[in-house]
């Protein structure tokens, strides 16, 4: 090989490298729901033992997201007493400006990151996290916390109507009910959407992200 087409080859490497840097994802890390209401122990609910699971794995990617200075989400629930949603079975919790519906002590909360009271189910509905994310140049949203079935799912379903890739963040996440959890994203391990939306463990994620 002349030395010529040596660099060529080696121009070429280069760019290919460039290609995939450019092409890396920008991924911002949503914690759904881990609010005071929901772990009190006075008043313990059928989902806080599957929620008290998640916290540890939880926190683990907080700490990969933040020694990357990816951005990380705290959206919580902030209900009021006459809402719309609380004319059915569902009792009145996580009220706005209520201790009820502040984040748990035992996520690793900072003040760099965003908490974003939300008056609906999806973070995405009447928030401005879509111009959040955007402004921050975020392609991929993971989506961790409660519940799998509610508020989870509408927050995926709607970072992907807002043109963000999006992961279920399968040990991250739970509901009342470990058969119902898995029913939830058994519905789409395997869906035309891939990669847009996926279904990953925490460590695939890290893995997928080439997080160090």
């Amino acid at each position: 090989m002349s030395v010529h087409g040596g660099q060529t080859v080696l121009a070429d490497i280069a760019k290919r490298q460039m290609g995939k840097k450019e092409m890396r994802e920008k991924p911002a890390l949503l914690i759904i729901d881990m609010v005071k209401d929901t772990f009190d122990d006075a008043h313990p609910l059928p989902i806080t033992p599957f929620g008290r699971q998640i916290i540890e794995p939880i926190n683990g990617l907080i700490r990969g997201f933040r020694k990357q200075a990816w951005p990380i989400v705290f959206s919580t629930d902030a209900f009021h007493r006459d809402d719309f949603i609380f004319k059915g079975r569902m009792k009145p919790h996580s009220l706005a400006g209520t201790q009820g519906a502040e984040v748990i002590d035992e996520l690793d909360r900072q003040p760099e990151d965003l908490w974003l009271p939300k008056p609906r189910f999806s973070a995405f509905f009447g928030t401005t996290l879509d111009e959040w994310l955007k402004a921050r140049g975020v392609t991929l949203c993971a989506v961790a916390g409660l519940a799998t079935n509610f508020c989870v799912l509408t927050t995926v379903m709607d970072a992907l109507c807002h043109d963000f890739k999006a992961v279920f963040l399968e040990d991250c996440t739970a509901t009342w009910s470990e058969e119902v959890h898995q029913q939830v994203l058994n519905n789409y391990r395997r869906n035309p959407l891939d990669p847009l939306l996926r279904v990953l463990s925490a460590q695939q994620l890290v893995d997928t992200l080439g997080m160090d």
